[in-house]
């Protein structure tokens, strides 16, 4: 079996990860509606494969401050991944969660970053969990680390990491919500023997 490089990627692997990303994705909009008690419907995701430079600038501007839950992946595969949210989007959810005004925009104190990473941990959880059911590998997730930073700050972590692979990335947009919707942003980042695994589970073989 050949090494798995991100510029290599066709069709078949494609549409692997798009729909590891719509159960993934269908997980956690569920998980997270019952956190809330609130009734959540999701959008398809959008699986777009991206140039590495442009990592810092997949969901806006550079300079946009937004949130990024970071977390590694381990056992049967190792790597790590990241859930970003918009700041509008993460206030919202932060605030039903924790019973204030939808339209509160303090800066975030110590029980909403708690509260975050929470809603962060349990998205995360979710997706690896889809992956785990479809490939059955044993995938655990670490300890989360939560940041609100620019856009280009937080982004630099995947566009190195990846850059040693190859030159494309692979970016998971989903939207889920009622009247309102969110959306969330995943960059799964597996080591290159993982992904060898993964799509070899699949029975896909490079």
């Amino acid at each position: 079996m050949g090494k798995f490089t991100f510029d290599e990627i066709n069709s078949m692997y494609f549409d692997v990860l798009r729909e590891i990303g719509n159960i993934g994705a269908g997980n956690a909009t569920t998980a997270i509606a019952t956190m809330l008690n609130i009734k959540l419907n999701m959008e398809v995701p959008n699986v777009k494969l991206m140039a590495v430079q442009d990592l810092n600038t997949a969901i806006g501007s550079e300079e946009e401050e937004i949130v990024g839950i970071y977390l590694g992946v381990q056992d049967d595969i190792e790597g790590s991944l990241m859930f970003l949210l918009k700041m509008d989007d993460a206030h919202r959810l932060v605030n039903h969660l924790l019973g204030k005004s939808p339209d509160d925009r303090e800066p975030f104190d110590e029980m909403a970053m708690s509260a975050m990473k929470e809603i962060g941990n349990i998205i995360a959880g979710s997706y690896l969990s889809a992956l785990s059911a479809m490939t059955n590998l044993k995938i655990s997730p670490t300890v989360p680390y939560i940041a609100v930073d620019m856009a280009g700050a937080i982004l630099s972590i995947p566009a190195i990491q990846f850059g040693q692979y190859g030159d494309n990335a692979l970016l998971i947009e989903t939207a889920f919500g009622g009247d309102t919707m969110f959306e969330g942003y995943f960059i799964l980042l597996p080591e290159l023997d993982s992904y060898d695994k993964i799509l070899a589970s699949l029975g896909i073989m490079l």
